[in-house]
């Protein structure tokens, strides 16, 4: 465990809007003072019955008029007003109690101080709680640490709600289950489900997964919310012994959320055997899981459920009833819909966005959907971002473009337009209404585009028989990273059908086949982007850069150089981003005189100014040949100065060839220049790990700790069979939550024995952790990539390839590994890492063990 030093103590922050305090206040007073005072007991229990009913402003007079009368508040009295005006979320009232403890000088106990903590963590002012929380000292208790890492999990500071529960414990505090539930929630998101993953073993050590519901309810919260990792959901669910409706509310809920429709039916059913009376959430959710499967017939027997139990007028489940007999209706209809909705007594914004929606989705209905908005807004309903989006939809099946540009004018006064929904909606708005150049104006000031975006604004250029258009957006899509859609290939050959190119072969038209190439070059298909290549009719220097890019990616230098001569033969200029594929193919490869040749020809040849990626090409090109003193020599020798990217570079080189002297001072010069970079603590990290320098490393570590930076989680993954999903995902290296762990564990036990016997060696240089050399062994044999192999072949075709993705650079273990995997299975398996893909068959990858 890292030691981390803790701040030193401070005194409880004063909030910023009091005064400064007079001197002759602030000593302290005794409580036997204010108990000598007749006045004292009868204005306390005044104080006390009027919090018990709510008045917290006349409380708060009487608490004044203690003072005025000498019948001095003693600590407990503060501490009660405290807690009330935390339990009715006054907290602008309890500040202003603060204030007056202050001016008190009463000396404040744990429990009060605690109080405060409380107080500040729910109004969302983090420094303050931390600044009273620090002042404690030796007054903090276990109630004081559970309650500042709530207080960062709560406030979005999930880095250090993890690093204050791991300072509680190298303190000696033994975690309850507020604590254990607090820092798990701080864990439930894709950034921190990692962390999450290990305290849960903590948890399941200690005992408190049979204890206490509530972090039972947070590890399901955690797992889902994280990971999407239903199996380990429900894992969780299936080993409480103590379940209340919540705890089944909340996993029926999570079920359906996450396209487990029966599940969430058969869930609920089981409840109900065990006893719970659904509530008005539980029904919400079995009716949405309905929804899905289109089970009208069940879901009106769950709706004559709700009406005996009288919840048939809440809103909640209206919502969810309305929304049922619009998507299941067998004709489109919205009567029974519209029932739904009549018989709710009080609508909120989300009853009514769903009837306006209900009739959007109808289909013939929008007409009737744009009055009952303007029906919602004149009752002083206020709309929020779905309810908009689904006007502007139904505006745009009218092309009614008048009435839609009014609706947005609305969401900009209100603040809604940024959203990204309402922003999609108003460029299929203008889109559908044929008006692409305000669509085109609508897409280009979205502060954040997603797919749906980019989809929306392709879908409309496709439609509207603006093909070119359509499909030169295409490669923007793709240098986004955003990801592509079948929706956005389905409109790109909308648009190829819609000038006649799929009659044509698409041959003759460029800008589709250059898509094409891209498209199955990144989805690692390098073959048929060499295909349809080879069946252009006419190419550009995006035709041919991109066939060589993709063949560098692919790890065949030799066919990317080749393909660059007989563009130059063919009379095509290159241009820079040809340049950096070129370079980017030697650097593959190891080819230095081919790629110095290159890299010098630009200007003299072409005229082409190196830019900073062409001199990260070079450095990557010396560094990874193990020519570090003349990588340096080329940086000191660059008419620009080196940049992060080429610095990180050179970091990366030193790492690999372990040249520690070299790789400080690579970081160094990254770290002026991107002082809160987390990849250069990292690799640094690295190297000193593979040095075995570990209290460099732990140095390092404690300096991400201080700045709050942490590192890319590693996972792989594959398409393939999981638990209710189509691609399994591995996040750590001991995957135990795995619906199939038995048989992946199993399937790598019999690899290790026949890899080991076909003389495989683990090189355990590659385990960056200070642990005894039989551990490293088996460390190395639980990597993603290799877990992520053993699923493969377990779940796919033999025929087949075993194609596995990976976010971080392949493991060189794990590569050599994969090698001798491939050769004992006869299976071919293709890794795409960070950088490039590897295509390995019968022990030989297409990167010639150069990357």
């Amino acid at each position: 465990m890292i030691t981390l030093s803790l701040p030193s103590p401070a005194q409880p922050l004063l909030p910023p809007s009091s005064k400064t305090l007079n001197p002759s206040r602030q000593n302290i007073i005794p409580c036997s003072h204010s108990l000598k005072n007749p006045n004292f007991e009868p204005l306390k229990n005044r104080l006390i019955r009027q919090l018990d009913v709510g008045r917290l402003h006349h409380a708060f007079s009487t608490l004044d008029l203690m003072t005025q009368q000498n019948a001095q508040p003693d600590l407990s009295t503060y501490s009660i007003l405290l807690k009330s005006c935390i339990r009715f979320r006054n907290f602008q009232l309890g500040k202003l109690v603060h204030r007056k403890l202050i001016q008190s000088g009463i000396e404040l106990d744990s429990v009060v101080l605690n109080t405060l903590i409380s107080l500040y963590s729910k109004c969302g002012d983090t420094e303050t709680a931390r600044l009273i929380f620090e002042g404690m000292g030796n007054k903090r208790d276990l109630v004081s640490w559970s309650a500042m890492v709530s207080c960062f999990a709560n406030n979005s500071m999930e880095l250090q709600a993890s690093w204050t529960f791991l300072d509680m414990l190298e303190l000696g505090f033994y975690p309850n289950e507020y604590c254990f539930a607090a820092v798990i929630r701080g864990c439930s998101n894709a950034n921190y489900a990692w962390v999450g993953e290990r305290i849960y073993g903590f948890v399941v050590k200690t005992g408190y997964l049979e204890a206490d519901v509530c972090v039972g309810c947070e590890l399901i919260d955690m797992f889902v919310k994280g990971s999407g990792d239903l199996g380990s959901a429900y894992t969780v669910f299936d080993k409480m012994p103590e379940r209340n409706l919540v705890t089944w509310t909340l996993m029926i809920t999570r079920f359906a959320q996450l396209g487990c429709a029966r599940d969430a039916i058969d869930l609920f059913l089981d409840m109900e055997l065990s006893g719970y009376v659904p509530d008005r959430f539980t029904y919400s959710s079995v009716l949405s899981a309905c929804t899905e499967l289109g089970l009208l017939a069940l879901g009106k027997q769950f709706h004559s459920q709700v009406i005996r139990l009288g919840l048939a007028s809440d809103v909640c489940v209206g919502c969810s009833l309305v929304d049922m007999y619009a998507k299941c209706a067998a004709d489109g209809s919205v009567d029974d819909s519209r029932k739904v909705f009549d018989r709710v007594p009080e609508h909120n914004v989300m009853s009514w966005t769903a009837i306006i929606t209900a009739y959007v989705q109808s289909g013939e209905c929008d007409k009737e959907a744009i009055e009952l908005f303007c029906k919602m807004i004149s009752g002083h309903i206020r709309p929020n971002h779905f309810s908009f989006s689904s006007v502007l939809k139904a505006c745009g099946n009218l092309s009614d473009p008048y009435t839609g540009e009014q609706v947005y004018s609305y969401a900009v006064k209100l603040g809604l337009a940024s959203v990204n929904c309402v922003g999609n909606s108003l460029i299929s708005m203008y889109a559908r209404s044929g008006r692409m150049e305000d669509a085109r104006k609508a897409f280009d000031i979205l502060f954040e585009k997603n797919l749906v975006s980019y989809n929306a604004i392709v879908d409309g250029y496709a439609k509207n028989l603006k093909s070119e258009e359509a499909f030169l957006l295409f490669n923007e899509i793709a240098d986004t990273g955003i990801g592509i859609s079948a929706f956005t290939f389905a409109s790109l050959l909308s648009g190829a059908a819609s000038i006649g190119a799929m009659g044509k072969g698409y041959k003759s038209n460029q800008c589709i086949c250059n898509v094409l190439i891209s498209m199955y070059s990144r989805c690692g298909n390098i073959e048929a982007a060499f295909q349809v290549f080879n069946e252009m009719e006419d190419r550009n220097v995006i035709s041919w850069t991109s066939m060589i890019t993709g063949f560098a990616k692919h790890g065949f230098a030799t066919r990317a150089l080749e393909m660059f001569h007989q563009m130059l033969e063919t009379g095509t200029k290159p241009n820079e981003i040809t340049y950096v594929a070129v370079l980017s193919a030697c650097s593959h490869a190891g080819m230095i005189s081919e790629g110095q040749k290159h890299f010098n020809s630009m200007y003299k040849e072409h005229g082409i100014v190196p830019r900073m990626e062409h001199y990260a090409c070079m450095v990557d090109l010396l560094g990874q040949s193990g020519l570090l003193v003349e990588a340096i020599e080329f940086i000191n020798s660059m008419p620009l100065m080196a940049d992060a990217l080429v610095w990180r570079t050179l970091l990366g080189a030193c790492r690999v060839h372990g040249n520690t002297e070299l790789g400080r001072h690579a970081a160094e010069m990254i770290l002026e220049q991107e002082p809160d970079d987390p990849a250069a603590y990292i690799l640094l990290s690295n190297l000193y790990a593979s040095a075995g320098q570990w209290k460099d490393v732990v140095k390092i570590r404690k300096s991400m700790k201080e700045r709050n930076l942490i590192k890319e989680a590693g996972c792989s993954w594959i398409h393939g069979r999981k638990y209710r999903r189509n691609m399994a995902i591995f996040h750590i290296s001991v995957e135990t939550s795995h619906p199939q762990a038995g048989q992946i564990y199993q399937e790598l036990d019999q690899l290790a024995s026949k890899i080991k016997e076909m003389g495989y060696i683990p090189d355990t240089d590659f385990v960056l952790h200070d642990i005894e050399e039989e551990e490293k062994e088996q460390f190395l044999f639980q990597h993603r990539e290799k877990i992520a192999v053993a699923f493969g072949l377990i779940s796919t075709s033999q025929s087949k390839p075993i194609r596995i993705f990976k976010n971080l650079s392949v493991c060189g273990d794990c590569h050599t590994a994969i090698k001798y995997i491939s050769m004992a299975t006869g299976r071919e398996i293709v890794v795409r890492d960070s950088n490039r893909f590897h295509h390995i068959k019968n022990e030989v990858c297409s990167c010639n063990d150069y990357w």
